[in-house]
């Protein structure tokens, strides 16, 4: 029998596999296609609003669709929250739209937490590729340069930035943080 927590889950199945796509694609390229971010960001929010009414597809209490401005929300709250960072130079458009993506299949409640997850998830995971690929310590060396240049503008009355560091340290695939901090995040929710 379909229950509304399964419907739920198999609601996140699409959202799941373009993951899975996403993070090949920014494995193998460097990038994550437009295709996958809009084709998904277009399913949740549809899925949030053809699907039972509910308060999110991994809600215990009343699992089901959040309606289309549900969908939309989570979308935009997804875009918005990543976009300063992408803005910064220290995230691609690619991550951005893929979060979004994300958030239209959540909702604006539940991207919140897919955003968190994802944040301790990506930290984590680019301290380990950056120990992997041997430049854990310009890793290290960078991010003590951007916050102490950022410190010294604050001290002179200028606004903080994110100064390019001396020597790029390699590029990590951040849609694997956001793959595995969602699902982390999901599997969460879920218990």
């Amino acid at each position: 029998m379909m229950t509304p927590k399964i419907l739920g889950w198999l609601a996140l199945l699409p959202m799941l596999l373009l993951l899975a796509t996403a993070v090949l694609e920014d494995i193998k390229h460097h990038r994550i296609p437009n295709s996958i971010a809009f084709s998904g960001a277009g399913l949740g929010i549809l899925f949030n609003a053809v699907l039972p009414e509910g308060l999110g597809f991994v809600n215990p209490m009343l699992p089901g669709g959040l309606g289309f401005l549900g969908g939309l929300e989570g979308a935009a709250l997804g875009l918005a929250l990543l976009l300063p960072i992408y803005l910064l130079r220290a995230m691609g458009a690619g991550d951005v739209k893929l979060m979004a993506m994300v958030g239209a299949f959540l909702g604006p409640e539940d991207v919140f937490g897919a955003i968190l997850a994802t944040f301790l998830t990506g930290g984590v995971l680019s301290l380990a590729y950056a120990w992997k690929i041997g430049v854990l310590r310009r890793t290290l060396q960078n991010i003590w340069f951007i916050l102490y240049s950022s410190m010294l503008r604050v001290v002179v009355g200028s606004p903080p930035a994110l100064d390019d560091a001396p020597e790029t340290a390699g590029k990590f695939p951040y849609a694997v943080a956001i793959a595995v901090g969602t699902l982390g995040y999901l599997a969460w929710k879920s218990v």
